[in-house]
């Protein structure tokens, strides 16, 4: 009697709980689908809610994935760990896709059958030096940097491996803007102290930049450049907030805000408003930092508000050591999807734009310029560097790098391999040594891979590309072109003589080194040039 009851009170249960759930479901307003399909409509969410894990694991092809495909992460997970990357059966790629580019190589290549044998962290030839005239501390930087994040926004594990790997690979870090944490400091890395619109780590009270504060931490010896942040591709134009909750007593103390009050980054800088007051800044902290390279970040938007910046390096004197230009395709922060998908000039674009206009103004000899927005390999920095950079920065490449999986969960503190999470179990599945020999592991062997893609070109150095060597696809007329075709480029001083340049006479009519205010609508300013 026993044993039947007990068998009988399973099934009973079982049916008890499913006729709750079922009522629920029927009584509650907030899912159409369940109000319909009580009980059985929960697999509809079930499922919904392990989607993209289904996707990546069980039906992805090696070009499927977003942003980055299983390739691609495949391939920094291989170079992370020291595996060998070769592949067969020639490339997954379409090659006639209007999206498909390449580098030619040479009928004489330089190099040896053995492949590069030199060393990333001394080679001239993978160096930049970073600092122009006012510059009284130039900087040796690596041309393959790590890009900005957070402590905050990445783990402290991720942040003391990142930054281990840099000081073992003799690369740098870029602090993102909040600022310089005790995970930094362990690590030993150069760094580059991002400062965005909150001032974190330089910050009165108010919210407001703090001088005494910035020339503490600028002159210490591991800062070796200060980057102003005016916008960044993943959002360009948009702030942030970080819920109290989130402020522990770790990053209130590296940002210098109080523990669990909610902090804002507005979207612009209260320590300046125009152009010309930026160029003030920047002496500022150049003078404050003791001589130390200082430039600025932004995602290209209104064409005519960097030039206005342009204007104002001439009618002021100042020059920025340097400018990293952000592409729209992306970073590691989170942002509504209309920013993510729609606000912002990709890299391609922006870079050459960037370029041009210092080159046109006369200014370009004087200012170094760094790209970020989804470069990974070899050929991603070597196509940067055709279109305009000095150097790049990598921020998910290095995340892959550390173990990220792409799972897209940043936003959620629930990052399954502990790097974007401020949740202490789940941040002790990255462990700090196998991680950070992973990064510098990364870092050598595409620079390795660098230096043999420009060997195969006939280069002796990636410095030696340009416009000629990338091939784009013209998409008007399917035509394939170096990008010196494909792009128009100016020259030398060309913006201070002509007014009838296309795509950049107009604009640079519109710039007001003292406003980032345009002086005269589009209209007006190709009124102004079509009559002369």
């Amino acid at each position: 009697m026993l044993a039947a009851s007990v068998h009988f009170f399973w099934p009973f249960l079982a049916f008890t709980f499913l006729a709750v759930v079922g009522t629920w479901d029927i009584i509650q307003r907030r899912h159409s689908v369940l109000r319909n399909y009580p009980v059985v409509g929960h697999f509809r969410y079930m499922f919904e809610s392990i989607r993209p894990e289904m996707r990546q694991y069980f039906f992805e092809s090696n070009l499927d994935g977003a942003p980055f495909s299983r390739e691609v992460r495949s391939l920094v997970y291989d170079r992370a760990k020291n595996i060998e990357g070769n592949k067969p059966f020639g490339t997954e790629l379409d090659v006639y896709t209007d999206q498909y580019a390449w580098v030619n190589h040479s009928m004489a290549p330089k190099g040896n059958a053995k492949g590069y044998q030199g060393d990333a962290k001394t080679d001239p030839n993978l160096r930049v030096t970073i600092g122009g005239p006012a510059c009284e501390q130039p900087y040796s930087a690596s041309i393959f940097n790590i890009s900005a994040m957070s402590f905050g926004s990445l783990s402290a594990n991720a942040i003391l491996a990142l930054n281990t790997g840099a000081q073992r690979g003799g690369f740098a870090h870029d602090t993102g803007e909040g600022s310089v944490s005790p995970y930094h400091r362990q690590g030993g890395g150069d760094l580059i102290w991002e400062i965005g619109s909150g001032y974190f780590g330089c910050r009165r009270d108010d919210g407001g930049f703090d001088a005494d504060k910035f020339e503490a931490q600028a002159k210490t010896p591991q800062v070796k450049m200060i980057e102003i942040k005016l916008s960044q591709g993943a959002k360009p134009g948009h702030g942030g907030v970080l819920p109290g909750a989130k402020v522990t007593e770790e990053i209130a103390e590296t940002r210098g805000i109080p523990v669990g009050i909610e902090c804002i980054s507005p979207p612009a800088h209260s320590a300046f408003s125009t152009p010309l007051e930026l160029m003030d800044f920047i002496a500022t902290l150049r003078r404050l930092s003791g001589g130390k390279p200082v430039g600025f970040k932004l995602c290209i938007g209104h064409k005519w508000e960097f030039m206005a910046l342009v204007k104002a390096m001439l009618e002021s004197g100042i020059r920025p050591d340097y400018i990293v230009i952000d592409g729209a395709e992306g970073g590691t922060g989170a942002a509504p999807l209309e920013f993510t998908n729609r606000l912002g000039t990709p890299l391609r674009y922006g870079l050459a734009f960037a370029h041009n206009t210092l080159v046109a103004s006369g200014l370009r000899d004087e200012i170094r310029i760094g790209a970020g927005g989804k470069l990974v390999s070899a050929f991603d920095i070597a196509s940067a560097m055709c279109l305009g950079a000095d150097w790049v920065n990598s921020a998910r490449g290095f995340m892959f790098a550390i173990g990220c999986i792409q799972s897209q969960s940043c936003h959620t503190n629930k990052c399954p391999v502990g790097v974007a999470t401020q949740d202490k179990k789940r941040q002790e599945a990255l462990v700090v040594p196998d991680k950070a020999a992973r990064v510098a592991n990364f870092h050598r062997n595409t620079l390795k891979a660098l230096m043999e893609f420009a060997e195969a070109s006939g280069l002796e150095s990636p410095k030696d590309f340009n416009p000629e060597h990338v091939y784009l696809r013209e998409g008007r007329t399917a035509s394939t072109l170096p990008a010196s075709a494909v792009i128009d480029w100016l020259k030398p001083g060309e913006l201070l003589t002509r007014d009838d340049i296309p795509g950049f006479s107009t604009y640079w009519a519109m710039a007001d080194a003292k406003s980032f205010d345009p002086i005269k609508s589009i209209e007006a300013a190709k009124d102004e040039r079509h009559s002369k």
